[in-house]
């Protein structure tokens, strides 16, 4: 049974599967992209076609992985996200339910988060409440496996976030098509959103990671991984964090509704990468990374870890000419 793609070049592209019995060659696609128009024109589901396509076994480590979705024209591809849409732990969410008893006046962040737990998973056909959303950028910022993580030269911080995010892709007639889930590093500027929340599109204005696999089917509800930091080869932080609609305030449907019911997010053929958000932060801790250190993100079912260094990138100094 395929259990995840994956994109990569061994001096030309190509997609690979892998199984419990390793990783083959997709015969006769050279990107996801392709495969799942392909499947999508068939009506028959990504993993099958790739089933019946396997080739050549694949050595991972003779190969150059790739992000596990991509676009030739990146302004066709979308990255956004949501936050404040994972519980954290029953104690988290029971101190953060006293705080909003004991504050009169709590934050909208408190307000946000609470309107979660109480209305983020609606009964199946109804609409729960809208999460926070926010934009990231198109497929231009996307970091490939083990690339650089870039945080812009004037950015106060460059923070990891593990989560889970949605690959998607518009079908020709608009309908949104979950294609899989992808493994990632949300990455944002935490010390600027500190700084004032209405700063939290700035903070999220930048790269982000995927790992290399897609995973194909359903979400498992418990997902728990490791989210760390090395400096120098040396653990500096590690701390275990959980994903999964059993931990979170919101089903991934209605964070889904509520991305997709804007019809400019419909239009056919685009990509969309969705993170889900987390509760989990080096940040949260008192670590703030520095060029050079590794993120690294892993958990089961995804095999492979996201693992990018972070880099300063130069300055690009703007002038705006009138024409």
């Amino acid at each position: 049974m395929i259990r995840s793609l994956l994109q990569f070049d061994d001096g030309q592209r190509g997609v690979a599967a892998m199984s419990s019995d390793g990783v083959r060659r997709v015969t006769g696609a050279a990107t996801t992209l392709a495969l799942a128009g392909e499947a999508l024109a068939a009506g028959v589901s990504l993993a099958d076609l790739a089933a019946a396509r396997l080739g050549d076994a694949i050595d991972l480590d003779s190969v150059t992985l790739l992000c596990p979705i991509d676009h030739s024209d990146p302004a066709h591809l979308l990255v956004s996200g949501t936050g404040l849409t994972h519980l954290g732990s029953a104690e988290g969410r029971d101190q953060m339910h006293r705080a909003a008893i004991e504050n009169p006046a709590p934050t909208d962040s408190m307000k946000m988060f609470l309107m979660g737990v109480e209305g983020g998973k609606p009964e199946t056909g109804s609409i729960g409440v809208q999460p926070e959303w926010f934009y990231k950028g198109d497929g231009a910022i996307l970091a490939a496996p083990d690339a650089p993580l870039a945080m812009p030269d004037f950015a106060l911080d460059g923070g990891e976030e593990p989560e889970i995010a949605g690959i998607y892709l518009i079908a020709p007639d608009g309908t949104p098509v979950r294609i899989g889930f992808a493994l990632g590093n949300e990455f944002s500027d935490h010390v600027t959103e500190r700084g004032n929340y209405l700063w939290l599109a700035h903070s999220k204005l930048r790269a982000a990671a995927l790992g290399p696999e897609l995973l194909l089917g359903e979400l498992p509800e418990d997902i728990r991984g490791t989210s760390r930091i090395l400096r120098d080869g040396v653990v500096l932080w590690e701390k275990p964090f959980v994903s999964g609609e059993a931990n979170m305030s919101h089903s991934i449907a209605n964070l889904e509704h509520h991305h997709f019911k804007y019809a400019g997010f419909r239009r056919p053929g685009d990509l969309h990468v969705h993170f889900f958000g987390t509760a989990t932060l080096s940040f949260s801790d008192g670590v703030i990374a520095q060029p050079d250190d590794v993120f690294e993100v892993s958990a089961a079912p995804f095999t492979l870890p996201v693992r990018n260094r972070l880099a300063r990138a130069p300055a690009d100094p703007v002038a705006v000419r009138i024409l």
